[in-house]
């Protein structure tokens, strides 16, 4: 049986995501009490229907310690049941601006406590699940429809047998994700942007494509990336790792990190069923997530 369980801070998306995970068949449980999760793993061991099974978990069902909620899921027999864990963040100002959007109330706030205080130590008692997680995802620029893909292609359709990767470009003007395992900085490549006619194309059109092609220093360092991943990636494998995110960051995240984001995606998609590839700095849409 595949359990994924699904938590983070409130207003990161962990809505948007379990209801994904039920449109494409997993059967569903959102805000279960953590006390239940052993006895829910025992049920649906031996029914074929519910091979896929994914939870939600916060800060409203924290009836034990923190430490308890890590504890019980160690505790479930990983010989048995594929546990996954994903956990969904986002910035506090971007938490503070979603709930102000949607005036939904915090559930830790209370006439003692201030939203941005209940944000605080919401992530305080959350901090195990986080360190624990298998997959994290930084919904800070994230559309919903952005999210839902995200979780669609690395977690839904990833094969029990096979690691998810994500190829991430960036600008390191608007800072590194949080959420990524490895960081590769490309800013010392030729930039397309000082070429006045280049300036208006991204690394995912032909213009730029051509220009970085044509340089020595990017072929070169496309090489030492690829190889580098490939002499590391197989330790993380053996050691049972799901999802792999690797960021790649130029200046302003939209010539140089695009480009070399789809090129080492195309190289280790002859090697890898699940692939995929993302642009942080070309997503416009940052809509509301629950």
């Amino acid at each position: 049986m595949r359990l994924v369980v699904i938590s983070g801070r409130s207003g990161s998306g962990k809505s948007s995501a379990l209801h994904v995970l039920e449109d494409l068949g997993f059967y569903c449980i959102d805000n279960l009490p953590i006390p239940l999760l052993p006895a829910l793993a025992q049920e649906t061991q031996h029914d074929p229907r519910l091979s896929n099974v994914a939870v939600s978990i916060d800060a409203r069902n924290l009836s034990q310690t923190s430490d308890g909620i890590a504890e019980v899921l160690l505790q479930l027999p990983h010989d048995e049941y594929q546990l996954e864990v994903v956990y969904l963040d986002a910035s506090e100002s971007v938490l503070l601006q979603r709930f102000s959007a949607t005036r939904r109330k915090h559930p830790l706030t209370n006439h003692r406590l201030a939203l941005a205080e209940a944000i605080q130590a919401e992530q305080q008692l959350l901090e195990p699940l986080a360190n624990m997680a298998d997959l994290t995802l930084d919904t800070t620029n994230m559309s919903v429809h952005e999210l839902r893909s995200l979780i669609k292609l690395r977690v839904a359709e990833r094969e029990s047998s096979d690691i998810a990767i994500l190829f991430e470009s960036f600008g390191f003007k608007k800072g590194i994700p949080i959420d990524a395992d490895y960081v590769f900085d490309v800013r010392n490549l030729p930039n397309p942007y000082w070429q006045l006619e280049l300036r208006p194309y991204t690394g995912q059109q032909a213009p730029v494509q051509t220009f970085l092609t044509a340089q020595p220093e990017v072929a070169a360092m496309r090489a030492d990336i690829q190889a580098f991943i490939e002499r590391w990636l197989p330790g993380f494998i053996d050691n049972n790792r799901s999802y792999m995110t690797i960021a790649i960051g130029c200046t302003g995240g939209q010539h140089r990190s695009v480009y070399m984001a789809e090129q080492l995606a195309g190289q280790f998609r002859q090697q890898f069923a699940n692939v995929q590839v993302r642009h942080r700095e070309l997503t416009q849409d940052n809509a509301q997530h629950d």
